[in-house]
């Protein structure tokens, strides 16, 4: 099968993540540049931070549109990251690849595990708006495993927004979508000189693909329960991370 139908399909799905779920992009999107693409460890970060920002903005543009997204607490919760992001990203650049894959595995497992038990319900339309402390705690502990992971961070924004903030699932996914975009901007932005080597070819047909696979997962989530997603999101971030442990100790 060649690279470009490789990237279309990897793409999509990578699109329907994000749209859906709030998050995964990332965590989907970097085994796939690496394993079905070719592309080396750090290439596939980039590249991945490329295609997730792109597809990340649309999303939170169809999210907005239908009232789901939770701008105060969720800037605060994006603000409170941005600094710890970057000094944990430094940091990333000095470990083992083998150490980062493990770390990575590990988190989204853990993250996993916390979305599969039961979540408490948000009591009213100011739920989650009013812990300014919590969203910036939370917020800078999400940045500082975005910026070590070289991830957007909505597999982790996610499960934090409905476990710690209270958030409901449709909430959660849409306000996620505001935290990754930030995350995701200022990596790249910390990467500047890094995307010049960046494989056009394959990344540009993979960002339209995950961009139009943004919009049918919007949709596909409009019609299923937030239970529903929440256990999908689970189930596929175990899946992953099952496969990342393999690989780094193999």
């Amino acid at each position: 099968m060649s690279a470009l139908i490789l990237a279309l399909i990897a793409g999509a799905v990578v699109g329907l993540a994000l749209g859906a779920l709030g998050g995964g992009g990332s965590v989907l999107a970097v085994p796939a540049l690496i394993y079905l693409l070719g592309f080396t460890p750090a290439a596939a970060t980039t590249a991945s931070l490329i295609i997730v920002t792109a597809t990340s903005l649309t999303a939170l543009y169809v999210h907005a549109r239908t009232g789901t997204v939770r701008w105060k607490a969720g800037a605060l919760f994006a603000a409170a990251g941005l600094l710890p992001a970057a000094a944990a990203g430094a940091a990333a650049s000095r470990l083992p690849q083998p150490v980062l894959t493990a770390a990575f595995a590990a988190v989204a497992a853990l993250a996993a595990v916390g979305m599969l038990r039961p979540s408490r319900s948000a009591t009213g339309p100011a739920a989650g708006e009013a812990r300014p402390a919590k969203a910036a705690g939370t917020g800078a502990g999400l940045g500082a495993l975005t910026g070590l992971l070289g991830v957007g961070g909505g597999f982790l924004a996610v499960p934090a927004l409905v476990t710690v903030l209270a958030f409901e699932m449709q909430a959660a996914v849409g306000t996620s979508l505001l935290v990754i975009s930030a995350n995701a901007l200022a990596s790249l932005v910390t990467r500047g000189a890094t995307t010049a080597g960046v494989n056009w070819a394959v990344v540009g047909p993979f960002t339209g693909a995950a961009i139009l696979g943004a919009w049918d997962g919007k949709r596909l989530a409009a019609k299923v329960t937030g239970t529903l997603l929440q256990r999908t999101f689970a189930v596929v971030l175990l899946a992953v991370a099952a496969f990342m442990l393999v690989d780094a100790f193999t």
